[in-house]
């Protein structure tokens, strides 16, 4: 790698000389790594002496590098954190002119730069008013003239660090959880903050910190790596960016995962991942660390004050036992001194269901110890072993750091082999809020929640760790996940019956909620198809759950009041057929009151009839915001282009369609209205934001709608024009497909499309053009996707041909794109 003396840049100083060495430097081939940083350092270190020396500057003046830059840590498009330093005894004039001759050439070529000037008691003081600046001051480096006046500053910082550790530490904690909470997990984002989230480079640095104030350390294992890790991957970022930016966005992934030389950008993710984690859980520890310090520290002087002053034999570590070989010491959970963890297998399990049970840490030392020194567990795994997860999984949210302390030394992986191609993998589907492997540990921590609604809770819990597990494969993550899940409860110890179980949960964990949310409960098909699949009430019982953990898993967007209900009609549905109970004719079904009411108003009038109300027929205040489950009942004469129509006014009223039922009732003629025909659609909406509309409004706009008046495509179309077409990522073209859903009822169209108010309305304009019938619409918006499922059927009733329902979706599908 190319790299300049010193003396080679001073020979340089002009920053024509400077910038051309930079730009070699920097276009170099090589990938980026500490040898980059260190040889742009050194680049700059010597070009910035050679500025100094030209200055002429006077005595007991140093320039000193600060920060990352004083770590030689220089990245392509870091800033130059200066100090100029002096004593005091240099006229203030020329001090100003010196500062002149340094900072002026870096702002000339476009450099950052962050700089002061001050003498050594002007730096102490700020740096104890200022914690940022006193933990620049820990790295501080002579660059240029006396530095025995810069190495005398840094002495004393660092002095004053470990005098004022007591009080500082805990701002730093502070500061490290605030930053948090801005920034996020970069372990769990998919646009992460390579420096200010958890986990980043600013944490790094934070135990740097506290290593230096001798209170405490950090584990060291793999801590620098990861480091590196995170400080290449920002080399790479703003090398293929060209900007000083710590954000690593989408849309630069694949750019900086080649110029790291990686794969792909899910191999970038994973490694940045990797490397967040080990940096949060080093930091876990030695904040508790640090706290317990702290707290021993405050409770010495009162211990003294009580002995009047006098010291005593040191008073005996307290143990509390908590299982078999493990005890509570100092807030921890730590092998009993009686542990033979080389004679014990299910000892690591043991250990670490009872410090989830109990709420305590997994101290570390015992798992190295454990991974040092435990024997593998025989496959199948004995019962107590078995038991020890469940009790583990079981624990809920004291789970997930325990777990996570196993996970960091390598024994999730050695106990269940197949979970090395989850770990760390990332999820693009905004939707997801963690990775693959958080996402299964969260998915059992929601199902503990869940144990006493089914009766085999250790299958639940099991179920739950395991669903996703085939996301490490191609293909179908279900099916693989079940071939995957049957090898791995066996492992574990359940027998033939209890892993046929785990397995089917697995494969079928998406089955409830979606054919919940994307297909018509009304049909019998539908319902004895998931009747099938499942085969038993208990298997039910225990999916029912899994979908529900496995959602409220996954994110805020994936669980609502809405679709729990329509879960559960669907497994009272399923029950109610696995119990023996024959389905009822959706054909032979009486519209309700409600219905027959608003369809004789209908035919009556001859205009649309409507209501608004709530799932439990309250009538809704319009001024209210929206309550769960807004129903919108709509009785008008059959007549064409209603379901356009209508999806297009609710669409203009900002309501988000989720199910749509389509039917027509005959009227006898006894109701006194004379026989007649009327269309009866039964809608499920939400308002986008704000309350709900109020009915005669709606009634009005779709008057205007059907009889041509309002011009719905343009109003959506204005709509659309008003706001400004953000950039982001290019959505896929729109999907349709004819679902095989072996319902006798209708032919099942699946759309999948990118997610837009008025995308039902051109959906029914679609479908009025091809002379199809709807009977029913149910919309599943997950994040910005859309899967509308429409069961349709030719005018006279009758299904659809195969090859006319493939042309249909093709036609479909041109008219949406």
């Amino acid at each position: 790698m190319t790299t300049l003396e010193p003396q080679d840049a001073v020979e340089e100083q002009g920053p024509g000389g400077y910038a051309a060495a930079r730009l070699r430097l920097l276009q170099e081939k090589a990938p980026s790594g500490p040898e980059r940083r260190t040889a742009l350092a050194r680049l700059t270190d010597g070009w910035l002496a050679g500025l100094f020396a030209a200055a002429a500057p006077p005595q007991g003046v140093a320039l000193v590098a600060v920060g990352g830059y004083g770590r030689s840590e220089l990245s392509p498009r870091s800033d130059l954190d200066l100090l100029l330093l002096h004593d005091g005894t240099a006229p203030k004039e020329a001090i100003a002119a010196l500062a002149d001759r340094l900072w002026y050439p870096v702002w000339d070529l476009g450099l950052a730069l962050d700089h002061s000037v001050r003498t050594p008691a002007q730096a102490r003081a700020t740096a104890a008013e200022d914690l940022k600046v006193q933990l620049g001051l820990l790295d501080a480096r002579p660059l240029a003239g006396d530095t025995a006046l810069a190495a005398s500053l840094r002495s004393t910082v660092l002095a004053d660090w470990r005098n004022q550790a007591v009080r500082r530490l805990p701002e730093l904690a502070e500061l490290c959880r605030d930053r948090a909470e801005r920034s996020g997990e970069l372990r769990f984002l998919l646009e992460p903050d390579l420096k200010e989230a958890r986990g980043g480079l600013r944490d790094a640095q934070a135990l740097r910190a506290v290593a230096a104030s001798w209170l405490a350390d950090a584990p060291r294992d793999g801590l620098d790596t990861a480091r590196r890790r995170l400080l290449d991957a920002r080399d790479a970022l703003h090398l293929a960016t060209g900007r000083a930016t710590d954000r690593l966005a989408l849309q630069e992934q694949d750019a900086v995962a080649e110029e790291l030389g990686l794969l792909d950008a899910d191999t970038l993710l994973r490694g940045v991942y990797e490397a967040a984690g080990i940096v949060t859980y080093a930091s876990d520890v030695t904040w508790r660390e640090v706290g317990r310090v702290l707290k021993a520290r405050s409770a010495r002087p009162r211990f003294r004050s009580l002995l009047g002053g006098r010291t005593g034999p040191k008073a005996p570590v307290e143990r509390t036992p908590l299982a078999e070989g493990v005890v509570e010491m100092d807030g921890e959970a730590v092998l009993a001194l009686s542990a033979r963890p080389e004679r014990d297998p299910a000892l690591p399990l043991r250990a670490a269901a009872a410090a989830a049970q109990h709420g305590l840490p997994l101290s570390p030392h015992a798992v190295r110890r454990l991974v040092a020194t435990a024997r593998p567990l025989p496959v199948p795994w004995p019962a107590e072993a078995r038991e020890a997860l469940v009790t583990l999984l079981g624990a809920g949210a004291p789970a997930v750091p325990v777990w996570e302390a196993l996970e960091a030394e390598g024994l999730v992986t050695r106990l269940l082999p197949d979970w090395e191609r989850v770990r760390h993998r990332p999820q693009r589907n905004p939707v997801h809020t963690w990775t693959v492997d958080r996402h299964l540990v969260e998915t059992a921590v929601r199902a503990a929640s869940l144990t006493r609604h089914v009766g085999r809770p250790d299958l639940l819990l099991v179920a739950a760790l395991l669903h996703d597990i085939g996301k490490g494969w191609p293909g179908d993550h279900s099916v693989a996940g079940e071939t995957i899940a049957r090898d791995l409860a066996a492992r574990i110890g359940f027998d033939r019956t209890d892993t046929a179980t785990v397995a089917t949960l697995v494969r079928h964990h998406l089955l409830l909620v979606e054919t919940a949310t994307r297909r018509d409960l009304d049909d019998p098909a539908t319902v004895q198809s998931v009747a099938t699949a499942v085969g038993t009430v208990g298997t039910l019982e225990l999916l029912h759950a899994l979908t529900e953990a496995d959602a409220l898993a996954t994110g805020p967007a994936a669980w609502s009041a809405w679709r729990a209900a329509l879960v559960a009609d669907l497994v009272k549905r399923v029950s109610g057929v696995l119990a023996g109970q024959p389905l009822p004719d959706p054909e032979a079904a009486a519209p309700s009151a409600e219905q027959e009411r608003l369809a004789v108003e209908a035919l009556r009038t001859g205009e649309p009839a409507l209501t608004l109300h709530t799932r439990d027929e309250q009538p809704l205040d319009p001024d209210e915001p929206e309550p769960v489950g807004v129903e919108l009942v709509i009785a008008l004469p059959d007549q064409p282009g209603v379901l356009p129509a209508v999806a297009g006014v609710l669409a203009l009223h900002r309501l988000t369609v989720r199910a749509a039922d389509l039917r027509a009732v005959d009227l006898p003629a006894e109701l006194g209205t004379g026989p007649g025909s009327v269309l009866v659609l039964d809608w499920r909406v939400a308002a986008e934001y704000g309350s709900l509309p109020q009915g005669h409004r709606l009634r009005a706009d779709l008057l205007r709608a059907l009889d041509g008046s309002l011009d719905i495509p343009a109003r959506l179309a204005e709509r659309e024009a008003a706001y400004p077409r953000r950039r982001g990522v290019q959505a896929p073209p729109p999907r349709v497909t004819v679902a095989p859903a072996d319902s006798r009822l209708a032919t099942v169209l699946e759309v999948r499309a990118q997610d837009a108010p008025g995308l039902l309305h051109r959906i029914g304009r679609a479908l009025e053009g091809a002379a199809v019938r709807v009977r029913s619409a149910h919309v599943s918006t997950l994040g910005a996707n859309a899967v509308d499922t429409l069961y349709v059927t030719r005018p006279d009733g009758s299904l659809l041909p195969d090859e006319e329902a493939i042309d249909l979706a093709r036609a479909l599908e041109a008219a949406l794109a």
